[in-house]
């Protein structure tokens, strides 16, 4: 799942600048383009933990 995740990321940014150095230039692909990689890193980096996160489970305790 991961794997298809970055798969549709580099697709969504290759779209992106595809657009940018076309000649007519569609705002909306561009925007859906960076939506889909925003929405794919945030997924990405959902699961990467916080260098504070020990910190806050002592604190906890």
């Amino acid at each position: 799942m991961k794997a298809f995740k970055i798969l549709i990321m580099v697709l969504a940014i290759a779209v992106a600048l595809y657009e940018q150095v076309s000649a007519e230039k569609n705002i909306y692909i561009m925007v859906i383009a960076m939506a889909v990689f925003m929405y794919g890193m945030m997924q990405l980096s959902a699961k990467t933990p916080s260098k504070n996160q020990e910190k806050e489970e002592e604190d906890v305790k």
